[in-house]
């Protein structure tokens, strides 16, 4: 599904009315007849709807539903939060078809609670039309009053196009927002309805066709938000004859004393994640632990540089070790330990195998980030949550969650590297600048090992011959659909990196047997 930006969705509107000459009156009877569809469809034949309307477009798209709907034979008020002298425009045109009794106007805080509060606490919907993609500032007054009351009411909401209050790009909460049922936006779906916290406000999804010319669809920059339909086609069913040879060998270097459980949840999500073959490269001094916890896996003894660390003198070692391999992790585990510091940036000026750096990994990139310069593999792939990426810029976790798609995106460019920027709804930037976000997951992920078991999964896709941007985005996808299918069994508390560890092989199979019968259906045998 594509994504776009308030303002890419504005040029779109703006394009199809001046270059293929669409009426925004017929942009605006579509876009009004699309949500009253789905309210029928939802709450029946007839009943009470209480619009509050705004004085633009998108208070224009409300009257459209009130005269609708009551056409329907619903009992219709439409509460207006401006003069009538201020509705301009094709809303002003859709006002006056409305008769005049439906409507009144509200402009003065305190006429709302005063007036109509029975009204709107004894709707069947409520619509809300007040403030589309185009807020930009917080909300005050008399729509800050109704957004308050319309929350209040308990009733369910159909927001148009997004809950008023979101801005539309980068989801935030500007002043206070409109906690909505369902949402039925236009075209395509807008970032502040995926990215939290406007994901949150938004409910139930729902994007209609208004009749845009599907040129101007195709050709709209966007982003690819990853849901079941946009991940099946990436994943590979297995050959019959297939052997544990072709799946790929993925080497992890990994690991400390008091973080043996980062380098065992990676090499084991490897494993799950279908690996043929899995190694696991750890300190001598704690590599009988991590053949207990292990089993699976393989494990090689690297030079110890003393309680349980890796340091340079470990490098010859593990060149050794990357001929029949197919790919590389570096990092969960690691410690920072100069010595180790050195030799996660030796490795990195040498490799040239498909690399994943995670966690300690690419904190040593963060002591010299002139070593991302020097990088031979051309398929690197970095995995920070907001707290290393702020240490890889060198600014502050604020700066990088006020922006996390232009962040991610203009690292990616900056450093010829493809970066999965984690966090709720994890964004995925490659070097061409292009950029994914992830749809599954939720708050139960919130624990250690979960960036563990990650990279174990992207790295084992990687050895398995998947190009490092479909890596990335199934990785991420699978992770966070297998987190959701453990909460849906057990809850979102208490889940820990083994419980998603463990549904890796659950959720392929999911994955694939909705791929097979999405196929059945294609040739007509369903």
């Amino acid at each position: 599904m594509k994504v776009v930006s308030a303002h890419t969705m504005q040029e779109t509107d703006k394009r199809a009315i001046e270059e293929f000459k669409i009426p925004g009156l017929e942009l605006m009877e579509k876009a009004g007849c699309s949500c009253v569809e789905e309210i029928v469809a939802e709450f029946g034949l007839k009943g009470r709807a209480v619009i509050m309307a705004g004085k633009g477009n998108n208070g224009g798209d409300g009257y459209v539903i009130a005269r609708l709907l009551g056409q329907k034979g619903w009992n219709v008020k439409v509460i207006i939060l401006a003069e009538q002298n201020q509705v301009g425009g094709d809303a002003a045109i859709n006002l006056e078809k409305i008769p005049a009794a439906w409507t009144n106007f509200c402009v003065h805080e305190g006429q709302l609670a005063a007036l109509h509060m029975e009204e709107i606490f004894q709707a069947d919907v409520i619509v809300d039309a007040m403030l589309g993609t185009g807020l930009r500032s917080d909300v005050s007054g008399v729509y800050q009053e109704a957004i308050d009351l319309v929350n209040a009411s308990g009733r369910p909401v159909l927001s148009v196009d997004i809950p008023s209050g979101i801005h539309g790009t980068t989801g935030r909460v500007l002043g206070d927002a409109v906690r909505a049922y369902i949402t039925v936006t236009f075209a395509f779906a807008k970032l502040g309805h995926v990215l939290y916290p406007g994901a949150e406000h938004t409910g139930r999804l729902v994007v209609a066709d208004v009749g845009i010319p599907q040129q101007l669809m195709e050709t709209a920059s966007g982003y690819d938000f990853l849901n079941q339909e946009t991940m099946r086609p990436l994943l590979h069913r297995r050959d019959r004859q297939a052997h544990k040879g072709v799946f790929g060998h993925c080497l992890i270097i990994a690991g400390s004393t008091g973080k043996t459980g980062a380098a065992a949840l990676s090499a084991n999500s490897a494993v799950r994640a279908g690996s043929g073959l899995v190694t696991l490269a750890v300190a001598e001094g704690i590599n009988s632990i991590l053949e207990t916890k292990t089993t699976e896996a393989m494990t090689v003894p690297l030079p110890d540089a003393g309680s349980g660390h890796l340091s340079s003198s470990s490098f010859p070692s593990i060149e050794k070790l990357l001929p029949g391999k197919d790919s590389v992790a570096i990092g969960p585990g690691l410690d920072r330990r100069p010595g180790t510091v050195a030799l996660v940036q030796a490795l990195v000026e040498t490799i040239t195998l498909p690399l994943v750096i995670d966690a300690d990994g690419l904190n040593a990139l963060a002591e010299d980030m002139t070593v991302l310069r020097r990088k031979k593999s051309k398929q690197v792939i970095l995995t920070p949550h907001h707290g290393e990426m702020s240490r890889l810029l060198g600014t502050s976790i604020p700066d990088v969650d006020a922006i996390r798609i232009s962040v991610a995106q203009e690292f990616a460019r900056n450093y010829g590297v493809f970066l999965v920027l984690k966090g709720a709804r994890t964004i995925i930037a490659s070097p061409d600048g292009v950029a994914a976000i992830n749809g599954s997951g939720n708050p139960g992920m919130a624990t250690g090992g979960m960036g563990d078991v990650l990279t174990g999964i992207i790295v084992s896709l990687l050895g398995q011959g998947y190009p490092a941007w479909d890596a990335c985005r199934l990785g991420v996808f699978i992770h966070g659909y297998a987190a959701d299918m453990v909460a849906e069994e057990k809850g979102e508390i208490g889940i820990n990196a083994s419980d998603v560890q463990e549904m890796l092989p659950f959720a392929y199979n999911k994955l694939l047997k909705n791929t097979l019968l999405s196929n059945l259906r294609m040739f007509g045998e369903l």
